[in-house]
């Protein structure tokens, strides 16, 4: 017998795609896109509460991104800045609590610090806000096998423990904006069994009511788990 979903996800993951063609479209530059996309993270953010769900992760700069020109990656750390000064007492005011997934230590000194000072004002949330910088599916299995393997026995288990979402819900719904369907490298150990939505909408048009709208389709979809 499957499983049907009951009530709303716990863990929503989105692949925020499209501010380069939302730009582009409008014959705007990247950054304005990147700046409307910062816009919806926000407006996100402040529609969480009443949606119910225990942890919303972003994927807001791969390890793949710094393939990009130098000034659109200048571009997207300092919105980063931005963001995290002009949106942190909102996060401690909300009641949600932050936490940065992927090799996030190696980014500017100033960030790094910025980071961790955001990290330790709200530690005691209710509510996560994960983020993924430098954030790459692959890299983080192959260190979470490395860490699993100098404490004994490689196993499903021991790995998953070592993962850097090993503290949150198993994820249950992946959204990818803009139209693309493929995972890019992002949480591919823990979309095993995810539920999956790919939508049309360019990120900076992305809205609460389209999550609102993704959690009530989550809800009625029957989850298997392999069984019949």
């Amino acid at each position: 017998m499957g499983e049907v979903a009951e009530a709303r996800a716990r863990h929503v993951a989105i692949i925020m795609d499209g501010n380069g063609r939302w730009a582009k479209r409008r014959g705007l530059p990247r950054a304005i896109g990147h700046q409307r996309g910062v816009e919806a993270v926000r407006r996100l953010v402040r529609g969480l509460e009443p949606m119910g769900l225990e942890c919303l992760t972003l994927y807001a700069f791969s390890s793949e991104n710094w393939k990009r020109s130098e000034d659109e990656v200048d571009d997207l750390m300092n919105l980063m800045r931005r963001f995290i000064k002009s949106d942190l007492p909102e996060f401690v005011a909300n009641n949600v609590k932050l936490k940065i997934i992927g090799d996030w230590q190696s980014l500017a000194p100033d960030i790094v610090a910025m980071l961790e000072d955001a990290l330790a004002q709200t530690a005691n949330g209710q509510q996560t806000l994960a983020v993924a910088l430098n954030y790459g599916g692959q890299h983080e299995i192959a260190r979470a096998a490395a860490k699993a393997a100098a404490a004994g026995e490689v196993t499903i288990e021991s790995l998953a423990a070592q993962l850097d979402t090993a503290d949150l819900p198993p994820l249950d719904l992946l959204i990818r904006t803009s139209g693309e369907i493929r995972l890019s490298n992002f949480l591919l150990w823990q979309s095993a069994y995810a539920e999956m939505l790919f939508v049309d909408t360019l990120w900076p048009d992305f809205e609460p009511a389209h999550l609102a709208q993704a959690l009530d389709d989550f809800a009625r979809r029957e989850r298997r788990y392999g069984g019949r």
